[in-house]
């Protein structure tokens, strides 16, 4: 039996759907986006967020039940909310947080896990990816910004000179967007807005269409029996499960479906699953690099790795 055989025609269909599942949450995310460049003021993050630096984080972690966005669309709006002068850890914090910890997806796992505890997967699920992203903001807070935050997303800071090349921006987009914006009437922030979303979503697409590519070669080119006998041991299942949705790049808003027809895995390697691909996966590995430095992502995707692996089969003791 080959475990890899590739055909291009489920190729292209796995990575259409891929695709056409993600990019509907990206515009989204990119239009949000947009809008809060255009119209919401910087200073206004500092009269909602507490002062206290560990509640505002705290509260941070909730935001996604208040503004629900998946992975893609996440990385967007927090990259904005960051130019806006949101603190860096607050803004990690949200965007680790609200794939996971929002009503669509609480409701889709819900929906998924019916018949195999489904009040216990989605509040497991949503209680470790509160916790596991409030922590990681802590963390951040504590962090020197020159050594976490690319060079791009430095020079965009506020005080700062924007310096760094934007993919679909022209040549002085920058100085038309202020002097829309300066001019403060209805029409010139709706076409603020327009052209920050599509610049936004012009650099985040390409990165998508990566990680669905590659996605979608896994899908259907390497066969999935091989990983079938791991199911009977909970910390290869784990880890096996983990592996595989850093691979798949599922949106959080759909992917409890696909954990739920791993019906002889144990219940915390699905929650594993469950948590981890929300916060990190292989598109997610190139999208946070608009953001940080390529190390920090990768300390990133280690340390939730191995956070959720322990918590998930610490969970074990509840023979669920």
């Amino acid at each position: 039996m080959n475990w890899f055989t590739f055909r291009f025609q489920d190729f292209s269909y796995s990575f259409l759907s891929i695709l056409f599942e993600g990019l509907p949450f990206l515009l989204l995310g990119s239009v949000l986006s947009g809008v809060i460049d255009a119209f919401v003021p910087g200073e206004v993050f500092s009269r909602i967020l507490p002062r206290n630096k560990f509640a505002a984080i705290a509260l941070s972690g909730a935001l996604g039940a208040v503004f629900p966005m998946c992975e893609c669309g996440s990385v967007v709006v927090a990259r904005r909310f960051i130019r806006k002068g949101l603190p860096i850890a607050s803004a990690v914090t949200y965007m680790l947080s609200a794939p996971i910890v929002n009503p669509v997806v609480a409701l889709s796992t819900f929906a998924a896990f019916r018949g195999q505890s489904p009040w216990v997967m989605t509040s497991l699920r949503l209680a470790l990816g509160f916790l596991l992203s409030v922590t990681v903001g802590f963390i951040v807070q504590q962090a020197p910004l020159e050594k976490i935050l690319n060079r791009k997303i430095l020079d965009t800071l506020p005080g700062k000179l924007r310096t760094a090349f934007r993919i679909g921006a022209a040549p002085g987009a920058e100085q038309d967007l202020n002097a829309a914006l300066a001019e403060g009437g209805p029409r010139s922030r709706v076409l603020a807005a327009i052209q920050s979303a599509t610049s936004d979503f012009l650099d985040v697409a390409f990165f998508l269409v990566v990680g669905a590519a590659i996605t979608s070669v896994f899908n259907t080119a390497v066969n999935q029996q091989f990983i079938q006998p791991l199911a009977t041991n909970a910390p290869l299942a784990t880890l096996a499960m983990m592996g595989l949705r850093f691979l798949l790049a599922l949106c959080s808003t759909s992917d409890a479906f696909i954990a739920a027809s791993f019906v002889s895995f144990p219940f915390v390697a699905k929650l594993a699953f469950l948590v981890f691909g929300a916060m990190f996966d292989i598109k997610l590995f190139f999208l946070y690099g608009l953001i940080f430095r390529r190390w920090f992502v990768a300390a990133l995707g280690i340390g939730l790795f191995t956070a959720i692996a322990v918590l998930c089969l610490r969970l074990t003791v509840l023979n669920l």
